[in-house]
């Protein structure tokens, strides 16, 4: 079967992670897709692991090449006038533009979305930015770690309750909003097919912040409170809940419906003799006596190491899981054996592990080990084919190298 965007082209003006990680998840669904990159490249190409305190020598950035593998790259200096006008021509062959340049500098490339839609009534713009385009921060820059993650109460909620509030890790919220972003254009392309019309679909990193904690945030809209936060010495679930095993690694309890597996549990500890402790005899009676059954449970789980209960969880039909450093992750025999790491072929990284799209298709393979673009590979090839004149193409040339 062909691609399920198979003759679809995607411009992406766009840097860093969200917006590009669409464009990822574009060209695996068969798009081809045009990155419009700086001449120097973005700082996102440049940021290899040992810039972010790994000790590492690969030469690259592995975010870059996750999140921008099968792209062709067009690098312009859109300081010049003739790279912008280049640029026009390229988005007027498009299907959709993808970008997170805020609204002001759009229209500065005369690249206003009502402008484009003018122009060109079938032209999908999907657009990605901080904190909406219709409101008072519309033109604020932003990252995920300010617009998703502080300003959306999830630093304040996602730390135990004697711990300063957490620093997130990079792209939580960016690929979030990648899908998201990849969803809306998916459902423009539905409409045009059937309407004929283009429009502007419009995703905010904050607007995610609160939609990935919707459960928490709807919560709050209804009462007006920020949620209790989990105090694993005294949980109203302690089935619920994480213990620290003997060698100082962690177990996590996650058995939620806990009168379901409090019997089966209690055999997998070896201590059924606690089914006829009347403290803990159902979920409300193990609720009120909380601390005391957290009290036997750290007892019990730190008289053992992590492996000692990994071995022995595995022969229960119980929710739980080890606690894994991302090092361990990366191996674990479920993920490599649906294919979650495939191996890239680079021209000149030669072969790494990547992360694959996270979406699985029956009829269409998703092609996740193309590698990334070389910077600017494809800028006289893509100016050509839009009929930029040769002295131009030379001049965008010269002002790339």
């Amino acid at each position: 079967m062909a691609a399920p965007l198979a003759g679809i082209r995607v411009v992406e003006l766009a840097t860093y992670v969200a917006a590009p990680s669409c464009g990822a998840l574009l060209f695996d669904l068969g798009a081809e897709v045009i990155k419009v990159e700086v001449p120097w490249g973005e700082i996102y190409r440049h940021s290899t692991p040992r810039m972010a305190g790994y000790d590492s020598d690969f030469p690259a950035s592995a975010p870059f090449q996750m999140d921008n593998h099968g792209k062709q790259s067009l690098a312009l200096d859109l300081a010049l006038p003739q790279a912008q006008e280049a640029l026009r021509k390229v988005v007027g062959t498009a299907d959709i533009l993808l970008t997170n340049m805020l609204p002001d500098r759009l229209a500065n490339y005369g690249l206003d979305p009502k402008v484009l839609l003018a122009q060109m009534p079938k032209l999908i713009i999907a657009r990605l930015s901080g904190y909406g385009p219709d409101g008072p921060e519309a033109n604020e820059p932003a990252f995920d770690y300010s617009a998703f993650w502080s300003r959306t109460g999830l630093m304040s909620t996602l730390h135990d309750s004697d711990a300063p509030p957490a620093f997130q890790r990079p792209g939580l919220g960016d690929h979030s909003a990648g899908l998201t972003l990849a969803l809306g254009i998916l459902a423009a392309l539905r409409t045009r097919d059937n309407e004929g019309h283009g429009q502007v679909i419009d995703v905010a990193l904050h607007d995610i912040g609160y939609y990935i904690a919707g459960n928490d945030t709807s919560t709050a809209l209804v009462t007006d409170q920020s949620p209790p936060q989990h105090d694993r010495s005294q949980p109203r679930n302690p089935l619920w809940n994480h213990y620290e095993c003997s060698n100082g690694r962690w177990i996590f309890l996650v058995m939620i419906e806990s009168d379901r597996y409090w019997p089966e549990f209690l055999e997998a500890i070896e201590r059924t003799d606690l089914k006829t402790d009347e403290r803990f005899a159902d979920a409300v009676a193990r609720y009120k006596n909380s601390a005391a059954l957290v009290v036997e449970l750290r007892g019990i789980f730190s008289s053992k190491p992590l492996e000692h209960w990994r071995e022995l969880f595995e022969k229960y039909r119980l929710i739980w899981a080890p606690v894994l450093t991302l090092a361990e992750a990366i191996h674990e025999p479920n993920a490599v054996a649906r294919g979650t790491f495939p191996t890239v072929d680079h021209p000149d990284l030669g072969t790494f592990r990547t992360v694959a799209n996270p979406l699985r298709m029956s009829a269409h393979t998703m092609p996740s080990t193309v590698p990334a673009p070389m910077l600017g590979s494809d800028t006289a090839s893509v100016c050509e084919e839009v009929g930029v004149d040769d002295e131009t193409i030379a001049l965008l040339l010269a002002a790339s190298s």
